[in-house]
């Protein structure tokens, strides 16, 4: 692929405010549709099948998509490495690392489809699917399995493009498959009646459509630097950065995701209609979030840039720029979701028990609003200045030490109420928060770039 007309954007001048909304915007937007692309499987499954595909997708989804972000989080690798080589002015290197991201990446894919696909039966067991779910969870998690090296590649494009800074391109490759995952779910699920084994399928092929198209796309439009066969191939340099920057990244999100699981599992323990009702609001969470979820990935490489760059004053201010921001909205999604999370629950499915238990469960995610503003700003500014190690440790921290045993104590306690339940969530979310002021503060009295 030669050098074109395309342009890097540089995040190292100019006013920071408007160019980071600028840049989060179209990653606003792309997870907007990804989290539409997610929701649009329940959101049929639940209008035109039981309770048991409900579950199905809610608990292999989870699966699905605890290996999806552990590859998303590993390529964060790529986004970084990619920026700070912009920042530095050195496009060869940014090459080279997105040459070498594509072999590590077609390895990790052949591997991620072989566990999914074979080990569906353990996963569901693992997760303590209800019994009467358990075979078409069984069939989601095969069938998304099979098709994990489109998800890889799918995963893999936008990392790259967002460390070249650009977010309108992985904004185009996920419409794609937003559009054709509605059509794919409406036909197989709704019109066929396949159930949560249609919705996987649709979620595969929308995938595989919208890399081809990408790929096209891509061919036409070129990168800003020269890139040709010769750069796809394992260079110890780049992997070594790849894998520092990637690996404690992918090693926390993967853990916080196991947390995650051990909360479904909790809740599969409670019966059919709790697990029908802990997905649908996990749906319903995948919206809330996406202001302070799309300032993390835009803080990531907005900060690596100027990293690279040495304008370690600029990144701060940015840090500072997206929490004012993202906590406003942060408010409004509180009030919301605490209040009428039955409105948003209800969108879902039509089993007012289902609803019932989703709203109790959502209503600590309605707090948790108030807290991720700080958090995910404080995770994309310091995986874009390389304290990955640091954002695996908090990560690591508030899932194991605080997550998981709160949500234990609350099942014992609380008769199996879901809102103390999901309040172990909020409570793991201050423990990080607080760790994060104290590395950022300890980084500024010291001069460092903290």
């Amino acid at each position: 692929m030669q050098e074109n007309t395309a342009k890097i954007n540089d995040f190292t001048e100019g006013a920071i405010l408007p160019k980071l909304l600028r840049f989060m915007l179209p990653v606003l937007a792309a997870m907007f549709l990804q989290a539409m692309y997610g929701a649009v499987d329940l959101l049929v499954v639940g209008r035109f099948c039981t309770s048991a595909d409900v579950s199905a997708v809610s608990t292999g989804s989870q699966i699905v998509m605890t290996l999806t972000n552990l590859l998303a989080s590993f390529s964060m690798g790529i986004t970084v490495a990619v920026g700070q080589s912009i920042g530095q002015k050195r496009p060869e290197d940014a090459a080279r690392t997105i040459g070498t991201g594509l072999v590590i990446f077609a390895v990790l894919g052949a591997v991620f489809t072989v566990i999914s696909a074979a080990g569906a039966p353990a996963l569901a067991r693992i997760m303590q699917a209800p019994e009467e779910a358990f075979s078409q969870t069984v069939s989601y998690i095969r069938i998304c399995g099979a098709g994990f090296l489109v998800i890889t590649a799918y995963n893999l494009l936008g990392s790259i493009f967002r460390g070249l800074g650009d977010s309108k391109t992985p904004l185009i490759a996920v419409g794609i498959a937003c559009v054709f995952n509605i059509l794919g779910d409406i036909l197989l699920a709704g019109v066929y009646g396949w159930g949560a084994a249609g919705a996987a399928a649709a979620t595969v092929l929308a995938q595989l459509i919208s890399v081809v198209l990408s790929l096209l796309l891509i061919r036409r439009k070129g990168l800003p630097f020269a890139f040709g066969r010769q750069d796809i191939r394992l260079r110890r340099r780049s992997a070594a950065a790849i894998f520092r920057i990637g690996t404690p990244i992918a090693l926390q999100d993967f853990l916080v995701g196991i947390s995650f699981l051990v909360l479904l599992a909790i809740v599969n323990r409670l019966g059919l209609t709790a697990s029908a009702g802990v997905g649908v609001a996990e749906k319903v969470c995948a919206f809330i979030m996406l202001v302070p979820a799309a300032f993390m990935q835009s803080m990531s490489a907005f900060v690596a840039q100027n990293y690279g760059a040495g304008q370690t004053g600029r990144a701060r201010q940015a840090l500072r720029a997206g929490i004012a921001v993202s906590f406003a909205f942060g408010v409004a999604m509180f009030v919301l979701t605490f209040f009428r999370g039955d409105l948003l629950a209800g969108i879902f499915s039509r089993d007012s028990a289902a609803v019932r238990d989703a709203w109790d469960y959502l209503k600590a995610y309605a707090i948790d609003c108030l807290l991720t503003c700080f958090l995910f700003c404080f995770i994309g500014y310091f995986n874009g200045i390389q304290k990955t190690a640091f954002v695996m440790l908090q990560g690591v921290c508030g899932a194991f030490l605080v997550r998981i045993p709160v949500a234990f104590l609350m099942q014992r306690l609380a008769g199996g109420s879901l809102f103390l339940i999901g309040m172990a969530t909020p409570c793991s979310t201050v423990v990080q928060i607080l760790m994060c002021f104290a590395v950022y503060f300890r980084g500024s009295r010291s001069g460092k770039v903290a």
